[in-house]
């Protein structure tokens, strides 16, 4: 008997591909060739034997492919922390593109820390994966460089490194930072003060850059002074965003490098007794789903992030199946949402 549910002595019998190939109605020929990306094989065939795996769960054994220098139709992902919510939703258009694509992703959450990148990155080969997308910080060069040396494909995402010739999906982060600072000058603002992640961070850098930019067309005064530097969690923007306002002269607008830093920039406001936006505009970076649950909601560079995953893993998969190893800078442009959280300054600035 072939059905997966079938029983000898108490023990259930595992799938196989004759399973697979008998409720499909296709030829054992046919089902290999839809798991290994090959022959003439329809989307719509290839949909429909997805799905009977997965039904059957059906598991192709990834170790005996890897020892024959096979696919192993899994990928590397790995970003910052998970519980990010922009991380969070980039992992799940990767996730829905692998799905559909018969990939499967493992997630690794890196701290933007080195030796848990090392960590991860030496599993993943362990793994056997087929390529990474990797949407981390990466302070020291050689270990990305390591990859490209040992052939393995990556793409980065969200963040660029310019000392490698790797393939990369960005969003323009400095039109994104230009559109932020030249809403806030728009509103009547003068006082403005900027919360960032590290600048060795690409896309941090260059929204810091467009947003100066922005000023500097209008003439507005901007010192680096009022830029403070924070890891990319809520409980740094409250503690940015606590000093900033304790200060003689208070900014009237803050512009956050994410959406995370301006809600903690919001808790600290509120902390203080300082309404938003009558007394301090924020505007974030992201556009998650926290950005319109907050109070007031959140104005916002929206980030395109499922067209980022989806770029990313498409991406990957070229360099999977072609032969052209060109590399490719994919740039997607954001815009911005206005919300409650900012409005025209209305005291001396």
């Amino acid at each position: 008997m072939s059905q997966a549910c079938n029983f000898i002595r108490g023990t259930m019998m595992k799938a196989t591909i004759y399973d697979v190939a008998k409720e499909a109605g296709v030829s054992i020929a046919t089902v290999s060739n839809a798991i290994n990306g090959k022959g003439k094989v329809s989307s719509k065939k290839r949909e429909q034997i997805f799905e009977i795996m997965k039904k059957l769960n059906y598991q192709p054994s990834v170790i005996a492919s890897a020892l024959m220098g096979k696919k192993t139709y899994t990928l590397g992902l790995l970003i910052p922390d998970i519980s990010n919510p922009f991380f969070a939703e980039v992992a799940r258009a990767i996730e829905d593109q692998a799905h559909l694509s018969g990939y499967s992703v493992i997630i690794c959450s890196t701290d933007n820390k080195d030796e848990r990148v090392e960590r991860y990155i030496s599993l993943l080969e362990q793994k056997s994966v087929d390529g990474m997308i990797i949407a981390t910080g990466v302070d020291n060069p050689d270990i990305l460089a390591g990859l490209e040396a040992r052939n393995v494909p990556i793409v980065m995402l969200s963040r660029e490194n310019d000392a490698l010739s790797v393939d990369a999906v960005v969003a323009d982060d400095y039109v994104g930072g230009m559109m932020a600072g030249r809403h806030l000058a728009e509103l009547g603002h003068r006082r403005m003060a900027v919360l960032s992640e590290n600048r060795k961070v690409s896309s941090s850098r260059e929204r810091l850059r467009g947003f100066k930019q922005a000023l500097a067309e209008r003439q507005i005064p901007f010192d680096d002074a009022d830029i403070v530097i924070c890891e990319h969690k809520v409980e740094e923007g409250k503690r940015a965003a606590l000093a900033l306002l304790g200060r003689p002269e208070k900014p009237t607008a803050l512009f956050c490098c994410n959406d995370l830093l301006a809600i903690g920039a919001m808790q600290g406001a509120k902390e203080l007794g300082v309404r938003v936006p009558e007394e301090l505009s924020i505007v974030g970076f992201d556009n998650t789903i926290l950005a319109e649950v907050t109070d007031p909601p959140l104005t916002t560079v929206a980030q395109p992030i499922a067209g980022m995953g989806k770029q990313a893993f498409q991406r990957l998969i070229e360099k999977l199946t072609e032969d052209d190893a060109a590399r490719q800078r994919i740039v997607l442009r954001p815009e911005l949402v206005v919300r409650g959280s900012t409005c025209a300054a209305s005291f001396p600035r």
